[in-house]
C-alpha cells in the first residue's frame, strides 16, 4: 500500500497541505502522493464527497484515500479509517463517506482512536497534520486496521444529506454539486439515471433545465453548438453536465452549487 491520496478543502495559499506531506514521508519516505484536489469549497462535505466517489476507482486496489473537509474538528466527531471493496479510506465521520460505503460490497471500519498512530501533541483545529496523515503513513506500511482503533458499524456512522438525482413522473430533479476549472456545471443526474428516466425514448427529445431557464438539449460534444453556446452533455465522471462552448456556464447562468436542474421530455 504505497499510494496515499489527499483531497482537502485546504487550498494551496497555507502550508497546511505540505505539513500533511512532511508528517506522511517523515513516517514511510517510499509513499506515493497523489493530490486529488485541496480546492473543495470550505467545509463542502457534499462536493468532497461526489468528488471521492467518482475519482477513487481509478486507483489500484490498496490506495489509500484521505479526504480532510472536516467542519467538526476538535469536537467529539469520530474519524474513520474503512477498508471497502480493497479500497482504504480515512474520513471525519460526517457523512463524507456514506455514498462510497453504502454502495461497497464489503466494509470494514475502525473509530481512530491509537495514540500510537497519531502524533504526540494534537492540536483542536488541525487533524489532518496530526491525526490524518500519521494514520495514512502507517496504514501505508501495513498496520491493520484493527490496530487503528475499535470497530464501527456501517449503522452507526454518520448520515449526511447527500445530493441525488429524483425520478419524477414527468421529471427528472437534481441539482449543481460541483462547479469545475472551465466553469462547466456537474450536476447530480447521472447517465444512468437518464437511461432509466427515458425508458427508451430518444434522448434528442430531451430538455434540460437550470434553474427554471432556456432549455437545452443534450449533446454529444461541445463542438456541437457554435462558440459561447450553451449545451447539456455527459461529462467524464458520467454525470450531466451543463457547459458553454469556449465559455463558462457558471458566468453564463450565474448558477452554482445546490442550484436546480430539471430534465423533461419535450414531446
Amino acid at each position: 500500500m504505497g499510494i496515499i491520496t489527499l483531497l482537502t478543502d485546504f487550498g494551496l495559499t497555507d502550508e497546511y497541505v505540505g505539513v500533511m506531506k512532511g508528517v506522511i514521508l517523515g513516517i514511510n519516505p517510499k509513499a506515493k502522493i497523489v493530490d486529488l484536489t485541496h480546492h473543495i469549497p470550505a467545509q463542502s462535505i457534499r462536493a468532497a464527497s461526489f468528488l471521492l466517489k467518482t475519482s477513487y476507482a481509478y486507483f489500484a486496489p490498496g490506495t489509500i484515500h484521505v479526504a480532510v473537509v472536516d467542519p467538526g474538528v476538535g469536537s467529539d466527531r469520530q474519524i474513520l479509517a474503512v477498508k471497502a471493496d480493497g479500497h482504504y479510506f480515512l474520513a471525519p465521520d460526517n457523512g463524507l463517506l456514506r455514498p462510497i460505503l453504502d454502495e461497497a460490497a464489503e466494509v470494514e471500519a475502525v473509530i481512530v482512536s491509537n495514540p500510537k498512530i497519531c502524533l504526540a501533541q494534537i492540536s483542536r483545529t488541525f487533524h489532518g497534520r496530526d491525526i490524518f496523515a500519521p494514520a495514512a503513513a502507517h496504514l501505508s506500511l501495513g498496520t491493520p486496521l484493527e490496530d487503528m482503533g475499535s470497530s464501527i458499524s456501517l449503522e452507526a456512522m454518520q448520515h449526511e444529506e447527500t445530493a441525488r438525482e429524483e425520478q419524477m413522473p414527468e421529471q427528472l430533479l437534481g441539482q449543481i454539486v460541483w462547479v469545475d476549472h472551465f466553469g462547466n456545471l456537474v450536476t447530480t443526474i447521472s447517465k444512468d439515471g437518464l437511461e432509466m428516466f427515458a425508458q427508451g425514448r430518444p434522448w434528442e427529445d430531451m430538455v434540460v433545465h437550470v434553474q427554471g431557464g432556456e432549455g437545452l438539449r443534450i449533446l454529444d460534444t461541445y463542438s456541437e453548438v457554435g462558440r459561447g453556446e450553451l449545451l447539456a452533455l455527459i461529462g467524464s465522471r458520467g454525470f450531466l453536465e451543463i457547459s458553454v462552448n469556449m465559455g463558462n456556464a457558471q458566468e453564463a447562468l450565474y448558477a452554482g452549487p445546490g442550484a436546480r436542474v430539471t430534465v423533461s421530455f419535450s414531446k
